[in-house]
């Protein structure tokens, strides 16, 4: 760059970002409190000091609160940071430092954050009068990372956001790296976008729909100075919840390490997603950043524009803390909702995702003092934005700060995580007493929660497992956490893990207890599947994958994380009844009904859409239930919508220790009740293929073995699957 002829321009104001054209560069930075403002050009990501420093002089590169220039010559590739002056006034929530160098906002790629000294990205000392004067700006370029000049110019081979309704989805949430970084995946490229790629033909056996992926825009992962006592390793962040760049793909899950790398690497792994007919939905944390509280690392925000970009105490000193990670993000200042906009555009129209799960997503529907709002207007204009209109918004309807908004999240047309569904689906097959009235709820499309604002079924994401808890091999292992690798002494995690060892803590090689565990695994995924809502499972549940009761692994970033393909030839069986799961459930629209149950009758048969009954075949005594129930679900109702009819099913569960000989409603019309499903059964009979389901000893009859559920397909005997 040093050597290259290049001129300095007025440049415009919009869009923000460094915006590559065929002659130039155009740099644009807002910042209202900045009183100077200077851009920073390195050659290369290894360049020990700026090839060239452009002031901004107000009068020619400031147009209202953006500072801007256009630099003639300059290409893609290029790497630059910004230095901001202005007020030095932490009670007045002012923390500009000219000497430290400062991470464009909308920056769309980074340098290697490996590299990055997280002791030299320090915070100021709110009693330091100098306000961190004294810091050295030569030693800061050297350990900052640097933002990249990205042109967006891909082949995307036609391709566009595949945009599936939520009712006909099966989510799955993964991690990118975890996927492939464990040496038993015999992935090529194991750790990256490519190692996605390489296991598209596993994805596509399994049949999910979608993928939900833990945070990918760019984190610090040294950020934790703690140790694993165990083996005395650095601890990492993994999960990734704790952004640096929102616009840019984690460059160390690139296996492309070239400037911009990343960023072409995951358009790939989304164009070879949508060619395999599977979604991509990004996990996104706008409720905070990595700078922390006013002790933190300063690299971007604090150093811009502390004031408008981060909700601040009453003494502007502090942060108001709603996500529990040191700041919280000002979400409805206007221009914080421009730059989510903004954000979210991009990753829609240049990076064809296809929908976001917005991580503690309550902190969105905050005022600028922290007040949870009735009509937020970020969360309104997300849900109301022509560019998002067919993208998936998908809310974790709660923050740290004591909101819980799940039934009644506000703007519209929000999805949201079901928490309600993974609790009391989790009580029930544990067997506590006096959940089946609730269990029934859940299994219905939990009305009670979305009905009365007048959203549907698939708004619920159903789930029994995430990132955030056990594994679901776990949930049926362990009775307590074991988190003690995490460096905290087993402090961190949730205690209220509704999860049962059924009379051994941990793994055990006693064939009768492993039987009881995965059958319950079996129970765990035929009820998701068969659920009214939006099923998401946690991706490796499919195989058992285990994290040794470790119920929040957000810092373990090695083998307790990452998937264990070992375990696919191992639980070779259990991964065969999810999958016929999958797509028993994707068959059948019934199961996917765009509308709530009414328990009426809206055809010529008089059989209501849904009914419920006990173990006896009677309407079941919600007052006085037990561990026992069915329920009946009418095809024809159901399928309404549908240009043809579906099946009707019987279905039986029993969370008891004691067999029970169920009585069963009469199937409709000339058909008969064939068994597609029993989980207390060896595979392959435990889900039938279809065309193979098995006509019942007893028409009327059936046993239920304990702890086990059983689905019932009509059909005409001998009739193929329609």
């Amino acid at each position: 760059m040093a050597n290259k002829k290049l001129t300095v321009g007025a440049g415009k104001a919009l869009p923000l970002g460094a915006v590559p054209n065929e002659d130039g560069v155009n740099f644009s930075v807002f910042s209202r409190n900045a009183t100077a403002m200077t851009l920073l050009l390195f050659e290369s990501a290894e360049s020990k000091k700026p090839d060239m420093v452009i002031p901004l002089n107000e009068k020619e590169h400031r147009t209202g609160d953006i500072w801007h220039c256009f630099v003639w010559g300059l290409k893609a590739g290029a790497c630059y940071l910004y230095r901001a002056d202005g007020p030095y006034a932490p009670e007045k929530g002012h923390r500009f430092n000219p000497n430290k160098t400062l991470l464009d906002p909308y920056a769309k790629a980074l340098t290697d954050l490996s590299k990055w000294d997280f002791g030299k990205c320090v915070g100021f000392d709110p009693n330091d009068p100098k306000g961190g004067a004294s810091f050295s700006y030569e030693d800061d370029v050297l350990h900052q990372p640097r933002g990249i000049v990205i042109n967006d110019d891909f082949d995307w081979q036609g391709d566009v956001p595949l945009n599936y309704p939520l009712r006909s989805s099966v989510i799955c949430e993964l991690h990118v790296k975890g996927l492939t970084a464990n040496p038993n995946s015999e992935a090529k490229y194991p750790g990256t976008y490519r190692g996605v790629i390489e296991k598209i033909p596993y994805l596509k056996d399994l049949g999910v729909t979608s993928l939900e992926l833990l945070p990918l825009q760019e984190f610090n992962e040294k950020e934790y100075p703690r140790r694993n006592p165990k083996t005395g390793k650095l601890l990492t962040n993994y999960w990734g919840y704790s952004t640096v760049a929102f616009f840019a793909p984690k460059s160390a899950y690139a296996w492309d390490k070239s400037p911009g790398g990343a960023v072409r690497e995951f358009k790939e792994m989304v164009r070879e997603l949508h060619k395999a007919g599977i979604e991509v939905i990004l996990d996104i944390v706008f409720n905070h950043t990595g700078e922390g509280n006013e002790m933190g690392p300063t690299f971007s925000f604090r150093g811009l524009d502390n004031s408008i970009y981060y909700m601040l105490c009453e003494d502007r000193r502090y942060y108001k803390n709603y996500s529990g990670c040191g700041n919280t993000v000002n979400c409805n200042h206007p221009i914080v909702r421009t730059f989510i906009m903004d954000c979210l555009h991009y990753w829609v129209t240049e990076m064809h995702v296809d929908g976001f799960r917005f991580d503690l997503g309550s902190i969105l529907g905050r005022d600028q003092n922290g007040h949870l709002m009735e009509n937020p207007p970020t969360l309104e204009m997300i849900a109301e934005d022509p560019v998002l209109s067919s993208t998936k918004i998908i809310a974790e309807a709660w923050d740290a700060g004591g909101a819980y908004q799940v039934g009644w999240f506000p703007g519209g047309r929000w999805a949201e995580w079901n928490d309600r569904y993974r609790d009391e689906v989790r009580k029930f097959w544990r067997g506590d007493p006096k959940e089946i009235r609730h269990f029934a709820t859940r299994l219905s499309g939990s009305s009670d929660l979305y009905l009365r604002d007048g959203r549907k079924p698939f708004h619920s994401i159903n789930f029994i497992t995430s990132h955030d808890g056990f594994t679901l091999k776990d949930l049926v292992s362990y009775n307590w956490k074991h988190n003690d690798e995490n460096g905290e002494e087993s402090r961190d995690g949730s205690d209220n893990n509704l999860s049962y060892n059924y009379g051994y803590e941990g793994p055990t090689l006693d064939p009768v207890l492993e039987a009881i565990r995965e059958r319950q695994i079996k129970n765990f995924f035929a009820t998701l599947l068969i659920s009214l809502g939006t099923p998401m499972l946690l991706g490796g549940d499919e195989f058992a994958r285990t994290q040794g009761g470790n119920n929040n692994a957000y810092c373990q970033d090695n083998e307790m994380s990452w998937y264990d393909w070992s375990l696919l030839k191992k639980n070779d069986k259990l991964y065969r009844f999810v999958k016929e799961m999958i797509a028993f459930r994707l068959r059948h629209p019934g199961l996917m009904r765009s509308e709530f149950f009414t328990g009426k009758s809206g055809v010529y048969d008089a059989i209501p859409d849904i009914s419920w009954f006990d173990e006896k075949g009677r309407t079941i005594d919600w007052e006085n239930p037990g561990s026992l129930l069915a329920m009946r679900v009418e095809g024809t109702n159901a399928a309404k919508m549908e240009d043809r009819d579906g099946n009707d099913f019987y279905i039986m569960f029993n969370a008891s220790t004691d067999v029970s000989n169920f009585r069963i409603a009469e199937a409709p019309g000339k058909k008969a009740w064939l068994r597609a499903v029993d989980t207390s059964l060896i595979s392959p009979n435990d889900i039938l293929i279809p065309g193979e389901e098995k006509a019942l000893t007893s028409p009327r009859s059936y046993k239920v073995k304990a702890r086990s559920m059983v689905i019932l397909i009509s059909k005409e005997l001998g009739a193929g699957d329609d």
